[in-house]
């Protein structure tokens, strides 16, 4: 029996140029020109590193994990790393191109497993891997990911492993933590940062920090580079929450009000949840903990956000993240790339998609 035929990885892929200027902005591209050929050219490297290890004896999960790897995200980790490395004084990226597609592959895994545990059908404007492959092959796709990712993290030394892999069990502890506070506003804003620290800021802060170590940087440095990521993934989280209910849906590639739906109290919803008062906040809790909800319960939701005004005071705190995050760089030396990195992470709090 032959296989059906697999979706092809070709139409999320973007030129490098382009995906370089999408998560650097327009207006930054314009300024830091010079700077522009060679993240271009890194992030080539790193994809070309990333691609080397995803062969496997089954086509099929080939396939598979190559589709996974072209869902035409921004690869937001790899420019960030290579900037870090090349603030830090680094001439050549070379050292950290296996890191960076091991990186790379660690967060594409995550959102694999992502859409399984959430049902999605789309990611990026296309069909997500549970979708286009079927789930029983987008799980052990999500786990053959993270094997390859460890192969490529196995070429450092044991402190740079080791801290993949604590990364790593932050992801999962965040994800059991999210699970045990679905449909509960109750469980408030220390439980969301828990989450939010561990499933999105702990690999960034990683990351960075092994770049840090890599380039020979003292343990302050390594700290600040930390910081930075931690803080800058906090920023970014808080901004896709804002976006899943105020975001353009098309640009997003998926659909709206993703964490309504699947009960993910945010801070956008815990600050309207303390916001509200009296018949409208029991309202508010009472669509939020629906299983199911029908279209007029999530814009029912979103009237109350609108309501409430919490959106402006959420966008300020995500502000206020990537504000930490600035001020982590402040051991870094004047350069492009250290201009570069300050400016990401005012983009994270204010990104569109």
């Amino acid at each position: 029996m032959t296989s059906p035929a697999s979706p092809s990885a070709e139409p999320a892929d973007l030129p490098l140029d382009v995906l370089v200027s999408q998560t650097i902005g327009e207006d930054l591209t314009a300024q830091l020109t010079e700077i522009l050929p060679l993240l271009v050219r890194d992030l080539a490297d790193v994809d070309r590193r990333m691609q080397d290890v995803l062969g496997a004896t089954y086509p099929r999960l080939t396939d598979a994990a190559k589709y996974a790897c072209s869902a035409g995200g921004k690869r937001v980790r790899p420019v960030l790393m290579a900037a870090l490395h090349r603030a830090l004084g680094a001439n050549d990226t070379g050292p950290i191109h296996s890191l960076a597609a091991a990186f790379q592959l660690i967060h594409t895994a995550t959102l694999v497993h992502d859409d399984v545990i959430d049902h999605a059908e789309m990611r990026r404007g296309r069909p997500s891997l549970p979708q286009a492959f079927g789930l029983p092959l987008a799980i052990v796709s999500g786990d053959y990911l993270f094997v390859r990712a460890f192969e490529l993290a196995s070429e450092y030394p044991r402190s740079i492993i080791m801290r993949c892999g604590e990364a790593c069990a932050d992801l999962v502890e965040g994800e059991v933590l999210q699970e045990s506070g679905r449909f509960d506003l109750t469980a408030g804003r220390e439980h969301y940062f828990r989450v939010v620290e561990r499933k999105t800021a702990a690999i960034v802060a990683a990351a960075l920090a092994s770049v840090a170590e890599i380039q020979g940087s003292p343990p302050a440095v390594q700290d600040a580079a930390a910081g930075y990521g931690r803080s800058l993934g906090v920023a970014f989280q808080i901004r896709d929450d804002l976006l899943d209910v105020y975001g353009d849906s098309d640009i997003l590639g998926k659909p709206l009000y993703g964490d309504f739906r699947e009960g993910n109290p945010t801070l956008l919803s815990l600050e309207t949840y303390e916001s509200l008062d009296g018949a409208r906040r029991a309202e508010f809790e009472r669509l939020f903990g629906l299983r199911r909800k029908s279209p007029g319960d999530l814009l029912r939701l979103r009237a109350l956000v609108d309501a409430s005004g919490a959106s402006a005071r959420v966008a300020d705190t995500a502000r206020q993240w990537a504000e930490r995050a600035t001020r982590s760089l402040e051991t870094l030396p004047p350069s492009p790339f250290r201009i570069l990195l300050e400016h990401m992470a005012w983009g994270a709090a204010e990104r569109r998609f």
